[in-house]
């Protein structure tokens, strides 16, 4: 795979990309503007990548401490605690100024990407996507270690997804063994919720699910998979990068003090 270019042009609209491809994939309740840093904010689910701010422009950088003010109201509204996710397009001045107030920095992860001609796919288990969103959820929050109350979150996020959708599980009789979620927008193939029941791990089922979404994902047209993944899953970077993907770029969160 040819790597990304470090020319600063070059990289960023490559993160636009899948930053974009991130919003629709996993799509938040309420959605502001304030010029280009887009507030996220979901009241059923907790996850920071639905309740955050992501600044999308290193050249949006006029009335910060104004515009924090006015995200942390909206922040407060939901019962959230305000939360930046900082990407490549958050930029230094930003952060720089996040530094000197004092936040806390947390939580980084890697964007990773393969282009799915690289892949060997013809063994691959053809497998179709459950249409039954109740058994799905089920399954991703018990191979997710998840708690019960996150379903009703969980099930508004995926029936507001707008691209097609697959919602894969790997299951041993009514035993959830892996799940994930592959979301097909045009030639992306996103990977969203990949779990392995605790169990069940070690065994290749994870890699046999994924691969078994990519395939389905490839004949839909899809030529390129993605996926987020947090820097010190080291069990999931492994297998990741044993089935090709390489990083794109990184974000993390941050928090202000005391948060």
């Amino acid at each position: 795979m040819a790597p990304v270019s470090r020319h600063p042009a070059s990289v960023l609209a490559v993160v636009r990309r899948y930053e974009a491809a991130g919003f629709r994939a996993w799509p938040a309740a309420a959605v502001h503007y304030d010029g280009t840093w887009v507030v996220r904010l979901t009241a059923g689910h907790p996850a920071k990548r639905l309740n955050s701010v992501n600044p999308l422009d290193p050249g949006d950088t006029h009335a910060i401490e104004e515009r924090i003010g006015r995200a942390a109201r909206r922040f407060d509204a939901y019962g959230r605690p305000l939360t930046f996710r900082m990407s490549p397009l958050s930029g230094q001045v930003l952060s720089a100024h996040l530094d000197e107030a004092g936040w806390n920095r947390f939580d980084e992860s890697l964007v990773m990407r393969l282009p799915l001609k690289e892949v060997e796919l013809g063994a691959a288990m053809d497998q179709i996507p459950l249409k039954d969103i109740s058994r799905f959820i089920g399954a991703s929050l018990r191979t997710g270690g998840s708690d019960a109350s996150l379903r009703p979150g969980l099930s508004e996020v995926i029936g507001a997804i707008q691209p097609e959708a697959g919602l894969f599980a790997l299951e041993d009789g009514n035993e959830p063994l892996a799940t994930l979620i592959c979301v097909h927008d045009g030639d992306l193939a996103g990977l969203f919720e990949v779990a392995t029941e605790k169990s069940a791990r070690k065994r290749g089922h994870g890699r046999n699910l994924i691969l078994s979404a990519l395939k389905w994902a490839r004949l839909r047209g899809a030529r390129e998979a993605w996926l987020q993944v947090e820097a010190g899953n080291a069990p999931a970077l492994s297998l990741y990068r044993s089935l090709g993907f390489e990083e794109v770029y990184r974000y993390h969160y941050r928090r202000p003090p005391g948060a």
